[in-house]
């Protein structure tokens, strides 16, 4: 597997992990649909709700991280194609 496959792999896994804690989170809000209302004097998030937002601050985090690992990955294949030209002109 040359390194583009593999940070392509990284991203596909890493997306699917977000998706699937979303997933997993707009589930429970399904099971307790208390919703807040976007209004200015809206009442203060529920319980509930905080434990929501703490999961998709996480969700999010993680995927931030594992994307950014993954492009950091693909930066550096970028980077060897770049100075190994030579060797693919060879052949």
């Amino acid at each position: 597997m040359d390194a583009v496959t593999a940070a392509k792999n990284r991203i596909d896994h890493a997306l699917a992990q977000l998706e699937r804690k979303v997933l997993e989170i707009q589930a429970k809000a399904a099971i307790v649909p208390e919703t807040v209302d976007a209004e200015l004097f809206a009442p203060l998030p529920s319980e509930i709700d905080r434990v929501r937002i703490a999961e998709l601050e996480s969700a999010g985090r993680d995927a931030a991280e594992a994307l950014g690992r993954a492009a950091q990955a693909v930066r550096e294949v970028l980077e060897e194609a770049q100075t190994t030209p030579a060797l693919e002109e060879a052949d």
